[in-house]
């Protein structure tokens, strides 16, 4: 079996932002998959995707924070264009990447006691964001 859909993520505020109950509440056959996996692909270049800490937010705001440092708005780039903000997104984005690809056992993402499903939301000025979700399995 495959199965393919959009998802829509609503505007967020910069910073990373627990996305699985959303991501999985639109996923319309993933109760019917016993074995397989999920491909989520972000459709944009200035956020990510990752696998990280659901429990605690303070670990979202380290992460930020982090990012904030080793990424700073106010270096060199040559691209500009879109304001401060864009090269250094287009950097995290790149680090941390658009896609992630998922364990699906008896109609449930296998994710590990303490993982969720990361935003990362790198502009200041935000839109909502496009997953492309990939399904495949019996």
């Amino acid at each position: 079996m495959w199965h393919q859909q959009t998802l829509t993520l609503r505007a967020r505020p910069r910073g990373f932002h627990l996305v699985t109950d959303k991501i999985v509440s639109q996923l319309t056959s993933l109760s019917a998959v016993r074995t397989g996996l999920l491909h989520l692909l972000l459709q944009h270049t200035s956020a990510s995707l990752t696998r990280n800490e659901n429990c605690d937010p303070i670990v979202r705001t380290d992460m930020e924070n982090h990012f904030l440092r080793q990424v700073p708005e106010s270096a060199p780039y040559l691209h500009d264009d879109e304001g401060a903000d864009d090269m250094p997104a287009h950097i995290k984005s790149s680090l941390l990447g658009s896609s992630l690809l998922l364990p699906v056992g008896h109609g449930t993402l296998l994710l590990g006691t303490w993982q969720g499903i990361w935003l990362g939301e790198h502009r200041n000025r935000v839109c909502g964001r496009r997953i492309v979700a990939t399904l495949q399995g019996e």
